[in-house]
């Protein structure tokens, strides 16, 4: 008699946990540490699993930073339509999700749509900025810089806050 074998169900649960080791992996040892085996093991699942919620590890390295942009866009749309609150939440995000932060700003865009994807985040800090593109892309570079240096241990979360005001008044008074 032939036996037929379902696929395993997807899990919500299963996923979250694989996007967490996978960021986890790719923010703090980089994209050579990502390997099947590996993610299913932290993760405390088959090697199957990555396949029945994401088709391949390709898929499932944009899935962390589509859901890094995700968070970060919403966190964004919490703060407007006040420019100043915008940038303070983009360094509360690095600060509080600093895997996902690493993963999305700290490694090369995976292809077009990727790029589009971050695209999408930054249009809000555009928007904010009241549509000058120079301006937004002046407090995005210094709140990634200061972001940057808390993250790798060289400014303590007080010190960034403090440099962050400061960068972000000189920038706003011109």
């Amino acid at each position: 008699m032939l036996r037929v074998v379902s696929p395993r169900k997807a899990s919500p649960e299963v996923r979250g946990a694989l996007i967490a080791v996978a960021a986890r992996l790719l923010a703090q040892e980089g994209p050579a540490a990502l390997t099947l085996r590996r993610v299913a093991t932290e993760a405390g699942t088959s090697t199957m699993a990555v396949y029945t919620h994401f088709g391949a590890m390709e898929e499932l390295k944009r899935e962390v930073r589509r859901r890094g942009y995700a968070a970060l866009a919403a966190a964004l749309e919490v703060a407007q339509p006040e420019l100043e609150d915008l940038c303070r939440a983009y360094n509360a995000f690095a600060r509080e999700q600093p895997d996902l932060y690493r993963v999305m700003f700290m490694e090369a865009p995976l292809d077009e749509a990727d790029a589009a994807e971050c695209a999408g985040s930054f249009d809000v800090l555009v928007a904010g900025a009241g549509g000058d593109h120079a301006l937004a892309t002046e407090l995005w570079a210094a709140g990634h810089g200061v972001a940057t240096l808390e993250l790798s241990g060289l400014l303590t979360p007080e010190q960034a806050v403090g440099v962050a005001e400061a960068l972000r008044a000189k920038i706003l008074r011109r």
